[in-house]
């Protein structure tokens, strides 16, 4: 399993990561599937936390209504959502035990470590088939969407 993210988009998460800070920001990975196992990110949406203040710190929510739009617009471009991203202020890119209650299956997850407002460290997840836990995917930073010079 293997997630193709252009830098140029990756930037745009760390961007987005960063002038949240020190809430957790999140947003949907839109591209396509090739080979079964490798999805190339195509455009990055990045949407508004939800969640109550007070705990946007440590939770994230996104809105039905934000996701339908979403789908509707990577439908329109030839995409899918393929995976969430989100971020960690002040702990590791890895998943929480409250990432692993509230995921779904077939998405990949996406998180990004946020130190003092510098974005860091970014790791990719899929939940695995009997949702115990995540299994990590390889993330391939790529100039471009085929990963060419």
């Amino acid at each position: 399993m293997t997630l193709v993210l252009p830098a140029a988009l990756a930037d745009e998460i760390r961007r987005h990561a960063e002038t949240a800070y020190p809430e957790e920001t999140a947003g949907l990975l839109l591209g396509t599937i090739e080979g079964g196992d490798r999805r190339h990110i195509e455009r990055v949406v990045s949407l508004t936390n939800r969640w109550e203040a007070g705990a946007r710190d440590h939770r994230y929510r996104l809105e039905p209504r934000d996701l339908i739009a979403a789908e509707d617009g990577a439908e329109e471009a030839g995409l899918m959502i393929l995976g969430i991203f989100h971020t960690h202020p002040d702990h590791p890119a890895q998943p929480s035990a409250f990432d692993l209650e509230q995921a779904l299956p077939f998405y990949t997850y996406l998180i990004t470590r946020v130190d003092s407002g510098a974005a860091g460290e970014s790791r990719a997840w899929r939940l695995a088939e009997d949702r115990s836990r995540f299994d990590e995917e390889t993330l391939d930073l790529r100039s471009n969407r085929r990963g060419q010079p």
